[in-house]
């Protein structure tokens, strides 16, 4: 019951810089979908769907600035497990691309990644600069980072589909996005764990991973 007592009531600025954070997700999720459509690109839905689980996970993490240490341990291994999902979803449309064949646009690309990568980049400095991060802001703060690494990816392949006309650049970038998303939510998982040991002065040992 220590974790119940944990909790963070000088969180004002954390849930506006959640809020803030959350929204520009969403825009920009809805952006990557409706560009991604029409560029008819694997890379922009996979980066629309990974933003769109990360405006989910700032919505946990919101309700978590008001929760026990435990409850935040939850929302960051639902997180976790979202980005897992997440990964194999944006694995098999690229299989299927691959095997049916697409057409990416590469301006589209290109311009929609470059606008994403400045609001991501706004994002992740307003996240490193909260203080104190409970696990569910570090969480947001591993999730923005791989969405502007994410971006990068997504102008090369922009460039490259440009000049050659292939669609092979814009599958393997889509499924670098999945494995940037798979090693994220593992650490995510792992950090989730190891707050537990963090709380009780513990040390990790092995068969209690799935403690609470």
């Amino acid at each position: 019951m220590s974790g119940d007592h944990d909790i963070d009531l000088g969180s004002a600025g954390k849930r506006r810089t959640l809020w803030i954070v959350l929204w520009l997700n969403v825009a920009i999720a809805i952006g990557f979908f409706v560009v991604g459509y029409f560029a008819d690109s694997n890379a922009l839905l996979a980066n629309g769907l990974d933003n769109s689980s990360d405006a989910i996970v700032y919505a946990l993490s919101l309700l978590a600035l008001a929760r026990s240490r435990i409850w935040q341990r939850g929302a960051a291994r639902f997180s976790g497990v979202m980005l897992l999902v997440f990964a194999a979803g944006v694995i098999a449309d690229a299989v299927r691309r691959f095997l049916e064949g697409s057409e990416p646009g590469g301006l589209m690309m290109l311009a929609m990644a470059a606008v994403a990568a400045v609001v991501n980049l706004i994002c992740l400095r307003m996240l490193q600069r909260t203080e104190d991060k409970d696990v569910s802001m570090r969480a947001a703060t591993t999730f923005s980072f791989n969405d502007f690494i994410a971006n990068g990816g997504i102008i090369i392949a922009g460039i490259v589909v440009m000049l050659t006309g292939a669609n092979w650049p814009d599958l393997v970038v889509g499924v670098a996005v999945a494995c940037i998303a798979l090693y994220g939510g593992i650490q995510i998982l792992r950090d989730a764990h190891m707050d537990i040991h963090d709380e009780e002065g513990s040390e990790h040992r092995k068969g209690d991973q799935f403690r609470t």
